[in-house]
Protein backbone atom coordinates (compact mmCIF):
# COMPACT_ATOMS: atom_id res chain seq x y z
CA UNK A 1 0.00 0.00 0.00
CA UNK A 2 2.78 2.29 0.73
CA UNK A 3 4.46 2.27 -2.29
CA UNK A 4 1.08 2.33 -4.30
CA UNK A 5 0.69 5.85 -2.30
CA UNK A 6 4.46 6.73 -3.10
CA UNK A 7 4.56 6.18 -6.35
CA UNK A 8 1.41 8.51 -7.11
CA UNK A 9 2.97 11.22 -4.89
CA UNK A 10 5.79 11.68 -6.86
CA UNK A 11 3.98 11.77 -9.93
CA UNK A 12 1.86 14.59 -8.69
CA UNK A 13 4.38 16.83 -7.19
CA UNK A 14 6.57 16.67 -10.19
CA UNK A 15 3.45 17.26 -12.77
CA UNK A 16 2.46 20.15 -10.27
CA UNK A 17 5.55 21.81 -10.62
CA UNK A 18 5.11 21.90 -14.30
CA UNK A 19 1.63 23.39 -13.73
CA UNK A 20 3.10 26.14 -11.39
CA UNK A 21 5.58 27.20 -13.83
CA UNK A 22 3.01 27.37 -16.61
CA UNK A 23 1.38 29.74 -14.39
CA UNK A 24 3.58 31.56 -13.55
CA UNK A 25 5.68 31.91 -16.31
CA UNK A 26 2.54 32.04 -19.08
CA UNK A 27 4.56 33.78 -22.02
CA UNK A 28 7.73 31.21 -21.23
CA UNK A 29 5.66 28.12 -21.35
CA UNK A 30 5.15 27.35 -24.64
CA UNK A 31 9.22 27.85 -25.63
CA UNK A 32 9.80 25.34 -22.46
CA UNK A 33 7.65 22.76 -24.15
CA UNK A 34 8.74 23.06 -27.51
CA UNK A 35 12.74 22.80 -26.32
CA UNK A 36 12.52 19.96 -23.69
CA UNK A 37 10.12 17.25 -25.87
CA UNK A 38 12.88 16.59 -28.05
CA UNK A 39 15.44 16.97 -25.17
CA UNK A 40 13.64 14.16 -23.54
CA UNK A 41 13.07 12.25 -26.97
CA UNK A 42 16.25 12.39 -28.53
CA UNK A 43 18.86 12.30 -25.30
CA UNK A 44 17.40 11.85 -21.69
CA UNK A 45 14.71 8.75 -22.88
CA UNK A 46 17.18 6.70 -24.10
CA UNK A 47 19.48 7.01 -21.23
CA UNK A 48 17.22 6.03 -18.79
CA UNK A 49 15.53 3.15 -20.63
CA UNK A 50 19.48 2.30 -21.09
CA UNK A 51 20.59 2.52 -17.76
CA UNK A 52 17.10 0.78 -16.48
CA UNK A 53 18.13 -2.75 -18.12
CA UNK A 54 21.28 -2.86 -18.46
CA UNK A 55 21.66 -4.05 -14.95
CA UNK A 56 18.84 -6.30 -15.33
CA UNK A 57 18.38 -10.21 -14.95
CA UNK A 58 16.83 -11.06 -18.28
CA UNK A 59 16.60 -14.55 -18.10
CA UNK A 60 13.40 -13.92 -15.08
CA UNK A 61 11.60 -11.48 -16.47
CA UNK A 62 11.78 -13.06 -20.45
CA UNK A 63 10.31 -16.14 -19.12
CA UNK A 64 7.36 -15.29 -18.40
CA UNK A 65 6.24 -11.57 -17.51
CA UNK A 66 7.29 -9.89 -20.58
CA UNK A 67 5.15 -12.27 -22.22
CA UNK A 68 2.26 -11.97 -20.40
CA UNK A 69 2.83 -7.77 -20.93
CA UNK A 70 2.65 -8.70 -24.44
CA UNK A 71 -0.71 -10.22 -24.48
CA UNK A 72 -2.03 -8.35 -22.16
CA UNK A 73 -1.63 -5.35 -24.40
CA UNK A 74 -2.54 -6.11 -27.53
CA UNK A 75 -5.60 -7.33 -26.17
CA UNK A 76 -6.44 -4.64 -24.36
CA UNK A 77 -5.69 -2.34 -27.46
CA UNK A 78 -7.87 -4.71 -29.63
CA UNK A 79 -10.81 -4.21 -27.46
CA UNK A 80 -10.11 -0.62 -28.11
CA UNK A 81 -9.69 -0.58 -31.26
CA UNK A 82 -13.08 -2.35 -32.15
CA UNK A 83 -15.01 -0.79 -30.04
CA UNK A 84 -13.67 2.57 -31.68
CA UNK A 85 -13.63 1.73 -35.30
CA UNK A 86 -16.51 0.04 -35.61
CA UNK A 87 -18.82 1.71 -32.98
CA UNK A 88 -17.51 5.06 -32.42
CA UNK A 89 -16.70 4.99 -36.43
CA UNK A 90 -13.37 7.09 -35.61
CA UNK A 91 -10.63 7.45 -38.34
CA UNK A 92 -7.68 5.08 -38.16
CA UNK A 93 -5.48 8.15 -36.81
CA UNK A 94 -7.48 8.75 -33.70
CA UNK A 95 -8.19 5.11 -33.39
CA UNK A 96 -4.72 4.26 -32.91
CA UNK A 97 -3.42 7.55 -30.43
CA UNK A 98 -6.98 6.10 -28.45
CA UNK A 99 -5.47 2.36 -28.48
CA UNK A 100 -1.54 3.19 -27.22
CA UNK A 101 -3.22 5.13 -24.51
CA UNK A 102 -5.78 2.37 -23.13
CA UNK A 103 -2.89 -0.11 -23.37
CA UNK A 104 0.80 1.53 -22.79
CA UNK A 105 0.95 1.97 -18.90
CA UNK A 106 3.23 4.51 -17.31
CA UNK A 107 6.03 1.86 -15.61
CA UNK A 108 8.66 4.11 -15.87
CA UNK A 109 7.80 6.21 -13.35
CA UNK A 110 4.80 5.21 -10.92
CA UNK A 111 5.73 1.58 -11.26
CA UNK A 112 9.11 1.51 -10.49
CA UNK A 113 8.44 2.41 -6.42
CA UNK A 114 5.31 0.57 -6.72
CA UNK A 115 6.95 -2.40 -7.63
CA UNK A 116 9.76 -2.11 -5.71
CA UNK A 117 7.63 -1.27 -2.36
CA UNK A 118 4.42 -2.89 -3.32
CA UNK A 119 5.83 -6.37 -4.79
CA UNK A 120 9.22 -6.28 -3.72
CA UNK A 121 10.58 -7.26 -6.98
CA UNK A 122 11.66 -5.25 -10.33
CA UNK A 123 10.63 -7.91 -12.63
CA UNK A 124 7.19 -6.89 -13.18
CA UNK A 125 8.12 -3.71 -14.03
CA UNK A 126 11.11 -4.13 -16.26
CA UNK A 127 8.98 -6.60 -18.39
CA UNK A 128 6.59 -4.40 -19.25
CA UNK A 129 9.08 -1.81 -19.84
CA UNK A 130 11.43 -4.27 -22.57
CA UNK A 131 7.46 -5.38 -23.86
CA UNK A 132 6.77 -1.77 -24.42
CA UNK A 133 9.57 -0.25 -25.27
CA UNK A 134 10.63 -2.78 -28.02
CA UNK A 135 7.98 -4.31 -29.17
CA UNK A 136 4.54 -2.32 -28.20
CA UNK A 137 6.04 1.21 -28.78
CA UNK A 138 7.49 -0.12 -31.97
CA UNK A 139 3.97 -1.17 -33.46
CA UNK A 140 2.64 2.39 -32.61
CA UNK A 141 4.86 4.29 -34.01
CA UNK A 142 5.48 2.74 -37.31
CA UNK A 143 1.30 3.13 -37.11
CA UNK A 144 1.55 6.54 -36.28
CA UNK A 145 3.91 7.36 -39.12
CA UNK A 146 1.32 5.30 -41.58
CA UNK A 147 -1.38 7.74 -40.27
CA UNK A 148 0.60 10.67 -40.49
CA UNK A 149 1.00 9.77 -44.04
CA UNK A 150 -2.30 9.15 -45.04
CA UNK A 151 -3.45 12.57 -42.95
CA UNK A 152 -0.55 14.92 -44.61
CA UNK A 153 -1.39 16.05 -47.98
CA UNK A 154 0.90 14.23 -50.08
CA UNK A 155 -0.23 11.00 -48.55
CA UNK A 156 -3.93 11.91 -48.65
CA UNK A 157 -3.99 13.26 -52.09
CA UNK A 158 -5.70 10.54 -54.94
CA UNK A 159 -4.57 13.04 -58.18
CA UNK A 160 -3.74 11.00 -60.99
CA UNK A 161 0.28 10.85 -61.75
CA UNK A 162 1.66 10.76 -64.92
CA UNK A 163 1.19 7.17 -65.79
CA UNK A 164 -2.33 7.53 -63.90
CA UNK A 165 -0.88 6.40 -60.84
CA UNK A 166 -2.47 8.09 -58.00
CA UNK A 167 -0.10 10.61 -55.47
CA UNK A 168 -0.98 8.29 -52.69
CA UNK A 169 0.42 5.15 -54.93
CA UNK A 170 3.40 6.74 -56.14
CA UNK A 171 4.32 7.79 -52.78
CA UNK A 172 4.01 4.38 -51.37
CA UNK A 173 7.58 3.47 -51.30
CA UNK A 174 8.67 5.92 -49.19
CA UNK A 175 6.69 4.28 -46.22
CA UNK A 176 9.35 1.21 -46.01
CA UNK A 177 12.09 4.73 -44.99
CA UNK A 178 9.04 5.91 -42.67
CA UNK A 179 8.77 2.85 -41.02
CA UNK A 180 12.30 2.14 -40.54
CA UNK A 181 12.95 5.43 -38.89
CA UNK A 182 9.58 4.99 -36.55
CA UNK A 183 10.83 1.26 -35.39
CA UNK A 184 14.42 2.72 -35.14
CA UNK A 185 13.48 5.57 -32.52
CA UNK A 186 15.66 6.67 -30.18
CA UNK A 187 14.01 5.36 -26.86
CA UNK A 188 13.84 1.51 -28.39
CA UNK A 189 17.52 1.96 -29.54
CA UNK A 190 18.31 2.69 -25.89
CA UNK A 191 16.25 -0.15 -24.74
CA UNK A 192 17.85 -2.34 -27.22
CA UNK A 193 21.01 -1.32 -26.16
CA UNK A 194 20.58 -1.95 -22.53
CA UNK A 195 19.18 -5.70 -22.96
CA UNK A 196 22.20 -6.22 -24.91
CA UNK A 197 24.00 -5.23 -21.95
CA UNK A 198 22.27 -6.93 -19.67
CA UNK A 199 22.35 -10.09 -22.17
CA UNK A 200 25.93 -9.85 -22.89
CA UNK A 201 27.14 -8.57 -18.57
CA UNK A 202 29.09 -5.87 -20.81
CA UNK A 203 29.53 -2.85 -18.69
CA UNK A 204 30.84 0.55 -18.96
CA UNK A 205 33.31 2.90 -17.29
CA UNK A 206 32.51 5.21 -14.79
CA UNK A 207 33.84 7.83 -16.75
CA UNK A 208 30.78 6.82 -19.34
CA UNK A 209 28.57 5.14 -17.12
CA UNK A 210 27.99 8.37 -14.77
CA UNK A 211 26.60 11.00 -16.90
CA UNK A 212 24.24 8.47 -18.87
CA UNK A 213 22.97 7.83 -15.38
CA UNK A 214 22.77 11.04 -14.66
CA UNK A 215 20.79 12.18 -17.78
CA UNK A 216 18.54 9.55 -17.36
CA UNK A 217 17.22 10.24 -13.80
CA UNK A 218 16.75 13.80 -15.48
CA UNK A 219 14.24 12.16 -18.16
CA UNK A 220 11.01 11.56 -15.50
CA UNK A 221 11.13 14.53 -13.69
CA UNK A 222 10.92 16.96 -17.25
CA UNK A 223 8.75 14.73 -18.53
CA UNK A 224 6.07 15.15 -16.30
CA UNK A 225 7.07 18.81 -15.80
CA UNK A 226 6.08 19.20 -19.71
CA UNK A 227 2.74 17.71 -19.17
CA UNK A 228 1.94 19.88 -16.07
CA UNK A 229 2.52 22.39 -18.57
CA UNK A 230 0.17 21.34 -20.72
CA UNK A 231 -2.66 21.34 -18.15
CA UNK A 232 -3.24 25.00 -17.34
CA UNK A 233 -6.27 26.22 -19.19
CA UNK A 234 -7.30 22.84 -20.53
CA UNK A 235 -10.46 21.49 -19.30
CA UNK A 236 -11.07 17.37 -19.54
CA UNK A 237 -13.76 15.91 -21.33
CA UNK A 238 -14.36 19.68 -22.54
CA UNK A 239 -14.44 18.89 -26.57
CA UNK A 240 -17.34 17.19 -26.77
CA UNK A 241 -16.23 14.96 -29.91
CA UNK A 242 -13.71 13.19 -27.80
CA UNK A 243 -16.10 12.50 -24.80
CA UNK A 244 -17.30 9.44 -25.74
CA UNK A 245 -13.21 8.48 -26.46
CA UNK A 246 -11.89 9.20 -23.49
CA UNK A 247 -14.50 7.62 -21.41
CA UNK A 248 -13.78 4.64 -23.27
CA UNK A 249 -10.44 4.61 -23.17
CA UNK A 250 -10.27 5.32 -19.45
CA UNK A 251 -12.66 2.19 -18.62
CA UNK A 252 -10.30 0.03 -21.05
CA UNK A 253 -7.21 1.32 -19.52
CA UNK A 254 -8.44 1.26 -15.55
CA UNK A 255 -11.26 -1.57 -15.32
CA UNK A 256 -10.24 -3.51 -18.37
CA UNK A 257 -7.14 -4.02 -18.62
CA UNK A 258 -6.37 -5.45 -15.23
CA UNK A 259 -8.75 -7.67 -15.65
CA UNK A 260 -7.48 -9.35 -18.79
CA UNK A 261 -3.88 -9.10 -16.85
CA UNK A 262 -4.96 -11.24 -14.31
CA UNK A 263 -7.08 -13.72 -16.47
CA UNK A 264 -3.63 -14.07 -18.50
CA UNK A 265 -1.61 -14.33 -15.84
CA UNK A 266 -3.81 -16.88 -14.01
CA UNK A 267 -5.23 -19.51 -15.92
CA UNK A 268 -2.28 -19.26 -19.09
CA UNK A 269 0.60 -19.02 -17.00
CA UNK A 270 -0.70 -20.68 -13.36
CA UNK A 271 1.03 -17.21 -11.87
CA UNK A 272 -0.34 -16.64 -8.80
CA UNK A 273 0.39 -14.59 -4.99
CA UNK A 274 2.92 -12.38 -5.23
CA UNK A 275 3.79 -12.44 -8.79
CA UNK A 276 0.25 -12.31 -9.80
CA UNK A 277 -0.06 -9.03 -7.70
CA UNK A 278 2.88 -7.72 -9.01
CA UNK A 279 1.04 -8.47 -13.15
CA UNK A 280 -2.02 -7.03 -12.13
CA UNK A 281 -0.68 -4.29 -10.61
CA UNK A 282 1.68 -3.16 -13.39
CA UNK A 283 -1.84 -3.30 -15.99
CA UNK A 284 -3.83 -1.07 -13.54
CA UNK A 285 -1.10 1.37 -13.85
CA UNK A 286 -2.02 4.96 -15.78
CA UNK A 287 -1.30 6.11 -19.14
CA UNK A 288 2.07 6.89 -19.59
CA UNK A 289 3.25 10.09 -20.58
CA UNK A 290 5.41 8.82 -23.32
CA UNK A 291 1.83 8.18 -25.14
CA UNK A 292 1.73 12.26 -24.89
CA UNK A 293 5.46 12.87 -26.35
CA UNK A 294 4.71 10.12 -29.16
CA UNK A 295 1.84 11.90 -30.64
CA UNK A 296 3.05 15.32 -30.04
CA UNK A 297 6.15 13.70 -32.27
CA UNK A 298 3.75 12.62 -35.10
CA UNK A 299 1.33 15.71 -35.21
CA UNK A 300 -1.41 13.68 -33.87
CA UNK A 301 -4.21 13.61 -31.47
CA UNK A 302 -3.04 14.99 -28.13
CA UNK A 303 -6.07 16.60 -26.48
CA UNK A 304 -6.91 12.90 -26.60
CA UNK A 305 -4.43 11.54 -25.24
CA UNK A 306 -4.00 14.44 -22.71
CA UNK A 307 -7.72 13.92 -21.45
CA UNK A 308 -7.12 9.83 -20.94
CA UNK A 309 -3.64 10.46 -19.42
CA UNK A 310 -5.18 12.76 -16.73
CA UNK A 311 -8.15 10.76 -16.29
CA UNK A 312 -6.62 7.72 -16.21
CA UNK A 313 -4.17 8.90 -13.29
CA UNK A 314 -6.74 10.70 -11.05
CA UNK A 315 -8.61 7.29 -11.12
CA UNK A 316 -5.32 4.96 -10.84
CA UNK A 317 -4.79 5.24 -7.39
CA UNK A 318 -8.23 4.24 -6.36
CA UNK A 319 -7.97 1.38 -8.94
CA UNK A 320 -4.23 0.52 -7.51
CA UNK A 321 -5.14 0.35 -4.10
CA UNK A 322 -8.22 -2.20 -5.13
CA UNK A 323 -5.73 -3.95 -6.61
CA UNK A 324 -3.53 -4.54 -3.80
CA UNK A 325 -6.35 -4.90 -1.61
CA UNK A 326 -7.83 -8.18 -3.56
CA UNK A 327 -4.68 -9.73 -4.35
CA UNK A 328 -2.29 -8.28 -1.27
Amino acid sequence: MEGVLLGFGIVLALVGVGTVASILLPTRTRAMQEGLTPVIYYITNPALMFILLAETELAEVLSIYTPIALLVAAATAVVYALFSRFILKRPAAQTAVGAMASCYVNAGNIGIPIALYAVGSSAPVVSVLLAQLLVIAPVFLTIFAWCGRKTSPAGSSTAPGPAGASQSQRSSPTLAPTVLRSVANPVTLGTAAGALFAATSLTLPAIIWTPLEMLGQASIPLLLMVFGMSLPGQKPLAQRSLRADVVLGSIVKLALMPVIAWAVAYYLFRVGGTALLGVVAMAALPTAQNVFLFSAQFGLKVTLVRDIILMSSLLALPASLLVAVLLG
